[in-house]
């Protein structure tokens, strides 16, 4: 079994690789993502002088919508991947951002103080994490007494069509190994409760947590395909395993499936996010 800096290391690369895709497609995957930032937000109750920390930031949100709401305050956005954090670099200098800055490490180890911060976000970050616990513990170590801790996570694959359609059309031409439950995975954290029982084990009290519906909408089953097949981690990985021939049966599976979803003039896919917040 890989140890956790092998897995951390791993991470690292796949997300540096992927930060190109990420960066294209940024509007859609924003759009996509917005309702889950959105209702974060909410729950941290974001002062203009806010202190905050976004984990796994990737190319930037909640992080940078978080920093509009404080423009007397600062926003640290963490991640593995320096490549992805130049995205998120780029995107706040476009917006005009001066309060953000960018931190490369691991969300285990983290080089702030002790209650450094107000606040602290992980949108999609604590599936991928080597140890959860040892994570959580960081966040709470940072946060001030009475701050909030405020995560996302995606719950059972049948209620995200928007990612199932193409790795069960890829599994048709690749074997794909069922993901180890205490390993990360896009689905690690689904179960309800898992990641609340890890904020009360670390001492965070009034935990809560809720689901929120996503969409995915591109112009087109063929935009869809191509968006998915340059973005996300496990497909990546997997479409590198196949031939040009295996590779277009793969797009044509997923194509007529995903066209079930094409409605005027858009492809709207469905998707189920599960948000947990609690308090210090």
């Amino acid at each position: 079994m890989p140890s956790a800096d092998e897995i951390r290391d791993s991470q690292r690369l796949t997300w540096a690789g992927l930060a190109a895709g990420w960066e294209k497609w940024d509007s859609a995957i924003m759009d996509q993502l917005g309702p889950v930032g959105a209702t974060m937000i909410e729950r941290l109750d974001i002062a203009e002088d806010q202190q905050h920390l976004d984990i796994a930031a990737g190319t930037g949100e909640p992080g940078l919508s978080i920093a509009r709401l404080a423009p007397k305050g600062r926003v640290v956005l963490n991640d593995l991947a320096a490549e992805m954090l130049e995205v998120a670099g780029r995107r706040a200098r476009a917006q005009g951002l001066t309060n953000v800055e960018t931190q490369v490490c691991s969300a285990d180890d983290l080089p702030f103080d002790d209650a450094a911060f107000d606040s602290v976000s992980v949108r999609f970050g604590y599936m991928f994490f080597p140890d959860v616990a040892k994570a959580t513990a960081e966040f709470a170590r940072v946060l001030k007494p009475g701050g909030r801790l405020c995560s996302s996570v995606w719950v059972n694959p049948e209620e995200n069509p928007w990612t199932t359609i193409l790795m069960q059309a890829i599994a048709t031409e690749v074997v794909v190994a069922p993901p180890d439950p205490d390993r990360p995975n896009m689905y690690r954290c689904a179960a309800p409760g898992y990641v609340g029982a890890v904020y009360e084990a670390e001492g965070l009290r009034d935990v809560g947590e809720w689901d929120v519906g996503v969409a995915l909408v591109t112009s087109s089953p063929d935009e869809y395909w191509e968006m998915m097949s340059e973005h996300v981690s496990l497909a990546v990985a997997a479409l590198q395993q196949v031939d040009e021939p295996a590779r277009a049966r793969i797009r044509a599976n997923v194509i007529a499936k995903v066209s079930a979803f094409e409605k005027d003039g858009k492809v709207r896919v469905p998707g189920m996010a599960r948000c947990i917040v609690g308090t210090k």
